[in-house]
């Protein structure tokens, strides 16, 4: 029975997140954070991506994916998720 309150969980890894791809690419590792609302409720990592039960290296726009997150299990139908990179950009002297 699908229960929209209570995302799958597998005992070896936790809550999975089923998403569908809006815009862009999410790639294995990436930053990401959940918003709840328009509010940010937590940033962390992707732990796993998988597209048809396989492992997946990326997901592009208009394909569904499963995403399991690093140490965060309060995962509720209706959240959207923003997946993001960050860079180090050195600074130059003028």
């Amino acid at each position: 029975v699908d229960d929209p309150a209570h995302p799958p969980r597998t005992a070896r890894v936790g809550a999975i997140a089923g998403c569908y791809v809006l815009t862009g690419t999410i790639t294995r590792g990436s930053r990401v954070r959940f918003l709840r609302d328009g509010v940010v409720i937590w940033n962390g990592s992707i732990q796993s991506l998988k597209r048809f039960k396989e492992d997946a290296r990326e997901v592009q726009a208009g394909f569904e994916c499963g995403i399991v997150v690093a140490n965060f299990q309060d995962i509720k139908e209706g959240d959207n998720l923003e997946v993001y990179a960050t860079r180090q950009v050195e600074r130059e002297l003028s």
